[in-house]
Parts: C-alpha cells; structure tokens; sequence
C-alpha cells in the first residue's frame, strides 16, 4: 500500500476524533456556557446535519479542483473549524466551529476514497479504501478515550487544540506524500450529479443508511442500556466503547481484505449477520459478559459493510465517482440520525432501553433485502454473462467503460 494512504489515515484520524469525542465531554462544555446537557447536544446534531449537507455542497465546489488540492483545503477548513471550537466565547460560536468542521467531513472521505483508490490497482481499491477508514476506526479505540480523559483532566478546548493539530499533521501529510491527481479530463458537475441516475448507486446509499443505521440504533443509548440493563457502572462505558472500537477496526480490515474479491457475498453475510446479533442484543444485554461480547460484534460486523459499499458505489459511478463517494458518506450520517430519532421513539413509547436494538435489527435486515434486489437486478441486465467478485457487471465486447476494474473469471 501507498506511504500516501498514511496522510490521508491520518486526517481521518483526527475527523473521527472530533465527532465522536464531543459526546463524552458535553457534561464539560455544558456546564463552561451554562446550558443544559439537551441543548450541548446540539454540538452533536448539528455536527451529522453538517457532513450531510456538507457532502454534496463542498465536492459539489471543489469539481473544478484537483483531488490533491481540495483534500488539503478540507483539511484547512477542519482545522478553522475545530480552533473556533477551542476558543468559542459563548455556545453559539462553538456550534458555529462544530459545523464548520463538520463540512469538511463528507467531502474529504469522498474525495479522499477516490484517491485511495486511483493509488492501487483495480484489484486493491477495497483494501486501500480500508486503509483510509482505519484512521476512523481507531479514533474510536485511542483518540476519543485520550480526548475525553485530556478534556476531563484539563480541559475541553485543549482536546479541541490537539485535534486541530492531527489536522495540520494531516494537512502537511498530504501535501508531502499524496502525488499530483488531477481531475479527469471532461468530467463536469453535471456528470457527477448523472452517477444518481444509476439505480445501483442508488441501492448501495440506501444501503449505507439503513445498515450502518442499525448499528447507531443501538450504540445511541449504549449508556442507558448498559448501566440501567446490564448492570455497568458509569465509568464502564467508556470501556464498552473502545471495545465497540476495536471490533470496527478488525471489521474494516477483514472487510478491505475480502471485498475486492467478494463483494456481494461479504455484503450478505455482515448485513444478515448484523441483524441477528442485534437481534439477540435484546437478551446478551441483560448480562455483563455477554453484553460485552455483543457490543465487540456489533463494531466488526457494522464497519465490515463500510469498504465494500464504499467500493460498490465508486464501481457503479466510475465516470463521475467523486460526489457520490462523498454523498456515500452522508448517508452513513443520515442512517446515524434516522436510527437514533427511531431509537428515541421506541424508548418513549415504553419499551425499554433494549428496544433500539429490535430497530437497529429491523434496518439492518431492510439493507440485506436491498442488497438481494441489487444483486439479482445486475443479474439481470447482465444476462448469462459473468459478474466479477465484487459485484460489477464483466465487461462484454466493446462495451464496457475503460475505467472498469479488470474481472476476475471463475
């Protein structure tokens, strides 16, 4: 793998750190601007809507910049964004830097996907995508638990100034290692925006939304449940969710390592595996061990869907893949937001702190049901040809696209 897949780990590194470390120092921020818990929330929910809106608008801006260029202008603006946070003088502006950092989200692992994958060979785009990722999965394992206990000891606005930092090593880890990639001659705007005319791309977002759904639909009241439920202790969770952590950095490595050759059937084994394992989070909640062990699978199975539909919708959109990479990964946001207001409903409703769980299982089922339909319409419009590993269509005579990855024939 390219020593530029590094740089871009590295700036997801830090993106992934400052998404998910607010939740644990809200107690912290809230109490510093003298606003309830609820609304230091909005830190949380402004920040999804941000990389969801994001997405699209910022790539939508950077068509006519080169991939290098514009991932080290989203790293300057994920900087701006999170230097604004660790200053803000009331709660407003801090809202305000959460945001701004948040814009930069979607784009840069759109983009950023896309470069990874221009750095290997056809055969290796799942893998390098992977690697990319992992910079995200193990945010979760050392950068948020060292962020938290850094904002809880000393400070939150020094956590906000060491991210910032991650994105200025970032930054210059771009501008050092990434090579020159212009854009493609003669793809436009409007090219990008066709790619959402393919009804494969289509399916793999829809996808994206409900599968990763499913897993928010239970780490969302991961704290309820497992004080309220299971027993933990308070300080336990922070534990429970580094194990959460590690379970999505083995998922996106396995998942790199086998997606290039079989796509389609990694999708239904960890879309259908996940709705099980939900399912049973039901029961495994109420012990310790048990719950533990849940929550470890819950993080492999969840994050092992991430390469394969990244690669799947970069396959569907080769001409003018960069805006619905980047879309891609709001959807993973939009799932975030849809299972947790979901969770929420049936936890109002009485159910209990274990009914998100029978949510996230539903949605991840929905996904393996689409990843069925998506499959048996690529069949069909292949005909008695061959379809690749990876799920897309074998070339045939003369009509495939040049940029389509090389089959493998069985």
């Amino acid at each position: 793998m390219p020593l530029a897949l590094l740089a871009l780990a590295i700036g997801a590194f830090g993106i992934g750190t400052t998404e998910f470390v607010i939740m644990g120092l809200l107690p912290e921020v809230a109490g510093d601007f003298g606003v309830s818990i609820p609304t230091a929330g909005f830190l949380v929910t402004g920040y999804a809507l941000g990389v969801v809106l994001g997405a699209p608008l910022m790539t939508a801006l950077g068509t006519r910049i080169p991939r290098k260029r514009m991932l080290m202008l989203l790293m300057g603006l994920f900087v701006v964004g999170n230097l604004l946070s660790a200053v803000a003088p009331v709660f407003g502006v801090m809202l305000a830097g959460r945001v701004v950092a948040s814009l930069a989200h979607g784009a840069f692992f759109g983009i950023g996907s896309v470069v990874a994958a221009e750095l290997v060979a056809p055969e290796k785009k799942a893998g390098a995508i992977a690697m990319m990722f992992s910079g995200l999965t193990v945010a979760n394992v050392v950068g948020v638990p060292l962020g938290t206990l850094v904002g809880q000891a000393i400070g939150w606005r020094i956590t906000f100034v060491i991210v910032a930092a991650l994105g200025v090593l970032g930054l210059f880890g771009i501008a050092k290692l990434v090579p020159e990639l212009p854009k493609p001659e003669g793809v436009r705007l409007r090219d990008e925006v066709g790619a959402f005319r393919n009804v494969q791309v289509l399916l793999a977002m829809a996808m994206t939304v409900l599968g990763f759904g499913g897993v928010f639909a239970a780490i969302t009241y991961i704290t309820p449940m497992m004080t309220d439920v299971a027993g933990y202790a308070d300080s336990s969770v922070t534990w429970l969710l580094v194990l959460f952590g590690l379970g999505m950095v083995g998922g996106n490595l396995v998942a790199g390592r086998l997606a290039d050759r079989v796509l389609m059937p990694m999708l239904y084994v960890t879309l259908g595996s996940l709705a099980l394992v939900l399912g049973l989070f039901t029961l495994t909640a109420h012990n310790k061990i048990a719950a533990a062990v849940t929550i470890l699978l819950i993080g492999a199975l969840g994050f092992a869907t991430v390469p394969p539909l990244q690669k799947r919708v970069l396959d569907h959109a080769s001409g003018a893949p960069t805006l619905a990479s980047a879309v891609n990964i709001g959807a993973f946001n939009l799932g975030n937001a849809l299972s947790a207001w979901l969770g929420g409903l049936v936890i109002s409703a009485g159910l209990g702190y274990t009914a998100p769980n029978w949510v996230g299982a539903v949605l991840a089922a929905s996904a393996l049901v689409l990843a069925l339909v998506s499959a048996a319409l690529e069949r069909r419009s292949t005909g008695p040809g061959l379809v690749v590993a990876g799920g897309t269509p074998a070339p045939v005579e003369q009509s495939a696209p040049v940029d389509q990855p090389t089959p493998v024939h069985h």
